[in-house]
């Protein structure tokens, strides 16, 4: 079995050698061109040349959860996508999410000004109960992030294209659910693969939605976003500000208002990096049991784009 490794931007020595510690009976090559046909691939953000030389890959592995770069790419005819279903990832998006609603609810953001100033103020005690948090996407991540936050007692809505059943979450699903959704949340967290039906789900006509006072966290893509309609909508006061982790433009531009706005947090998507040595054994696993012709997780369905 041969297997090609093509991950733009990352080191390729420590993966290359965690696999084939993993897999010593497989041929396992970072990819360069002209290199032989591969059985395998795992890739982030491969060339379309190394896809091009590669036309009878079974199987493409991508190192993480969102694959909306690989889709846009012509993919071989044969190949199976596969995503990485958590590998580490969970529990640290879980931990950025409920960070920044906590973040927001308690007003911690207010003590760090505060503190600046040496000024000693407390702050109006406020309700869990005014605050329900909305979830965009119920996968594996989102499900892990609306269980953490129901730790925390806050109310946890979730939306998601088909239906999804969490205990303790009230769940919406479908366009025709979707303003409903919105309107029964106050802080918003976008966890949605990118897809054409999603790119600008959050504009000014749908975060206007909102409960007033609304917060957003989206750790999911920088295109799920219209920058100008969340600035438009906090200036306004109807949201109450944001923690960003991912933009249209990465790294964010140094001219972006969202560095200096103070009621947008920003941080440099790193809500949830990916663990490589789970993510090696993840992926040795599925090889082998496609290998073996047994069904695996985390298979990409054209058709979504997820």
């Amino acid at each position: 079995m041969r297997i090609t490794f093509c991950c733009t931007g990352t080191k390729a020595q420590p993966w290359l050698e965690g696999l084939r510690a993993a897999l010593p009976e497989a041929t396992i090559e970072e990819w360069a061109p002209g290199a032989p046909q591969a059985d395998h691939a795992i890739v982030w953000a491969p060339p379309q040349a190394m896809l091009d030389e590669q036309p009878g890959l079974k199987g493409i592995f991508n190192i993480g959860a969102g694959v909306d770069a690989l889709m846009r790419l012509a993919l071989p005819a044969g190949a199976t996508v596969v995503r990485l279903d958590d590998a580490g990832m969970s529990v640290q998006m879980a931990e950025y999410v409920c960070h920044a609603v906590i973040r927001h609810f308690r007003e911690f953001d207010v003590c760090e000004a505060n503190q600046a100033h040496a000024r000693w103020a407390f702050n109006k005690q406020l309700r869990r109960s005014d605050f329900p948090v909305g979830i965009m996407g119920m996968g594996v991540l989102g499900e892990r992030v609306a269980k953490s936050l129901l730790q925390f007692e806050f109310p946890v809505n979730g939306w998601s294209r088909s239906p999804k059943s969490v205990e303790g979450v009230r769940g919406f699903s479908g366009e025709a659910q979707f303003d409903d959704f919105l309107a029964a949340t106050r802080v918003l967290v976008c966890l949605l693969p990118l897809t054409p039906d999603t790119v600008d789900i959050m504009r000014f006509d749908t975060l206007s939605k909102l409960r007033p006072g609304g917060y957003v966290v989206n750790v999911a893509r920088g295109g799920h976003l219209v920058d100008d309609d969340l600035i438009s909508l906090i200036d306004r006061g109807h949201l109450a500000g944001a923690t960003l982790d991912v933009f249209r433009t990465e790294p964010l531009p140094e001219d972006h208002p969202f560095w200096s706005h103070p009621k947008i947090a920003v941080t440099p998507h790193t809500s949830a990096r990916t663990v490589r040595d789970d993510s090696i054994a993840q992926i040795v696993g599925k090889i082998l049991a496609m290998e073996r012709g047994e069904p695996i997780a985390g298979v990409v369905h054209a058709d979504r784009g997820y």
